[in-house]
């Protein structure tokens, strides 16, 4: 055992077998010494000079496996298995030498968490380089792309960047994968993306860069463990002393780097990034990263309440008395606004990404939401000002249609913005069916609001009084209710950009006008017109029903 122990590699199998059983004479001395023997004497000295050595050569061993580490394109991961194959070293030392185990575990941490803050801000930095044209403060929701005149852009070619694909700053575009199957993808690898001429977005960074984070951690989370003996507060206290230096740069990394981040979508995808990574290292049973995702999570959180913000601002401040806007509404009065078709793109990929992470609405996008929905329904009284009062329910009810579609399509029917804006919808569409039937049955609207009163207190004497209006309403309905009806299904037609939207509002408008032609017959049935001759010239409700049939739609 002396000879192995002295002159043997530390690598060698047999140095391991004779170090654990020099343990085991280590730890039989001691007991003896207790005992008071005296044979204990003879051979105390022998194994306090075998420790001693054995402990330098660890020593020795196990300081150069760390010092390796430091090697550019080292894989500190291969040098962690071998020192966990050879763990008992480390026990050895614990048990025999405190002071030198300690200090070997202080250089580990030392040079480890180095190497992780040189790793992290390398790639953190190249992956960065790589990253795609972002939005930039003026993709507002209410900001208008005014198309440059050839002059102007020959000489602007050269003076700042051409953003591209700004749509996707307001449509989630497949964005969401990022939460769900890509959540724990490869990370991305700089030189690769470089040579393939590849341009990967924020939070496409932002992912690889935390979830390599997490792997790493991870990893040394459970060598940590492992080879250093610990649990518990010294094992919490001796990782955040490893990943400290590392937190502390991303903390202020992203602290700074989001300031540059205009989009909404992206920002919040990091949101739920965090929440997800955190849930991660949760079921890793890592617990220790709790604080940097909380403070990781209200740095975005306060940069995409700014962003809202500075929409919220956009729909305020929109010009709607420029020459382009005022062209705009009277080409297009009661179309769906392109401002309306971004916010409901982006209230859209908010909900569903939030569905992704949360089994409801988060309370902070909620009051984001309520606000930005405020906002967009004053700009939608706005911009309707200067329309006509159909007009108005024209370009109301198309709106909120297209905003109540998109946010179905999403997967968003339960949404609370989603409610709210078709219970908006159906308000405007009881309007305009009302507004619709009396404007081409005017003569019977009216006369059924002035005698139906009268009808229901059974008054004969006031209802004669009645009869050359009477017959005056049902001549004019037979001579025209069937070109208003197709006058009505022509306007609703023309008018509602959804086709799907103007067939059912076309249903419900035919469905009230029969309820006031119902409302006629009960009239005209009522004994004080018993012997009006006109009474043979009232058309059978069956007859409309079937020419009404035609305008159904077949699908």
């Amino acid at each position: 055992m002396i000879s192995v122990i002295s002159e043997s590699d530390c690598n060698e199998p047999i140095f391991m077998e004779h170090l654990i059983f020099l343990q085991h004479q280590i730890n039989f001395v001691k007991s003896q010494e207790y005992l008071e023997a005296k044979s204990v004497e003879d051979v105390k000295i022998v194994i306090e000079n075998l420790k001693i050595t054995a402990v330098l050569k660890i020593r020795e061993w196990i300081l150069l496996k760390i010092s390796s580490m430091r090697k550019p394109l080292s894989n500190y991961q291969i040098i962690q298995n071998a020192l966990l194959k050879n763990k008992f070293f480390y026990e050895f030392l614990m048990a025999n030498d405190k002071r030198i185990a300690k200090a070997i575990k202080d250089e580990y941490i030392d040079t480890i968490s180095k190497m992780f803050f040189s790793y992290f801000k390398t790639y953190t930095s190249r992956l960065f380089k790589i990253q795609t044209e972002c939005a930039t403060k003026d993709d507002l929701l209410a900001h208008e792309d005014m198309k440059p005149s050839l002059m102007s852009s020959v000489l602007s070619l050269g003076k700042g960047p051409i953003v591209k694909n700004k749509a996707s700053v307001f449509s989630l575009a497949g964005r969401h994968s990022l939460l769900t199957m890509d959540l724990i993808a490869p990370i991305l690898v700089p030189h690769v993306a470089q040579q393939m001429n590849e341009s990967v977005e924020f939070e496409k960074v932002f992912r690889s860069v935390q979830f390599s984070l997490v792997d790493h951690a991870s990893y040394e989370f459970l060598f940590s463990t492992d080879f250093f003996l610990i649990t518990g507060e010294s094992l919490i206290d001796h990782f955040s002393q490893v990943m400290g230096k590392s937190i502390g740069f991303f903390s202020q990394f992203f602290t700074d780097k989001v300031q540059s981040n205009f989009d909404a979508i992206s920002l919040y995808i990091c949101i739920c990034l965090c929440r997800k990574l955190k849930q991660l290292l949760i079921e890793r049973e890592i617990n220790s990263f709790d604080g940097y995702w909380q403070s990781l999570e209200n740095v975005f959180w306060n940069r995409f309440e700014g962003v809202m913000c500075r929409h919220n601002e956009s729909l305020r401040n929109y010009d709607f008395k420029s020459q382009t806007n005022v062209k705009k509404l009277i080409n297009d009065n009661t179309k769906p606004h392109h401002v309306i078709r971004k916010y409901a793109e982006m209230t859209s990929a908010l909900l569903y990404c939030s569905k992704l992470v949360d089994n409801g609405t988060d309370p902070r996008l909620q009051t984001a939401l309520s606000k930005q929905q405020h906002e967009l329904q004053m700009f939608i009284n706005i911009f309707s000002t200067h329309l006509t009062s159909k007009d108005k329910l024209f370009f109301a009810i198309n709106n909120y249609d297209m905003i109540t579609s998109v946010l179905t399509e999403a997967q968003c029917s339960d949404a609370r913005e989603r409610d709210s804006f078709e219970n908006l919808r159906q308000e405007q569409v009881e309007l305009y069916v009302e507004a619709v039937v009396k404007q081409y049955f005017n003569e019977l609207v009216e006369f059924i609001k002035e005698v139906e009163p009268l009808l229901s207190l059974n008054d004969s004497e006031a209802l004669l009084k009645h009869k050359s209006s009477l017959n005056s309403t049902v001549g004019n309905f037979n001579s025209t209710w069937l070109k208003n009806i197709e006058s009505i299904n022509k306007e609703i037609l023309d008018k509602f950009s959804n086709f799907k939207n103007g067939t059912n509002i076309l249903q419900i408008t035919f469905s009230h006008f029969i309820q006031y032609y119902n409302k006629l017959t009960k009239i005209y049935n009522h004994k004080v017109f018993d012997f009006e001759r006109t009474k043979n010239d009232l058309l059978n409700i069956h007859q409309i029903m079937i020419e009404l049939k035609k305008f159904k739609p077949m699908f």
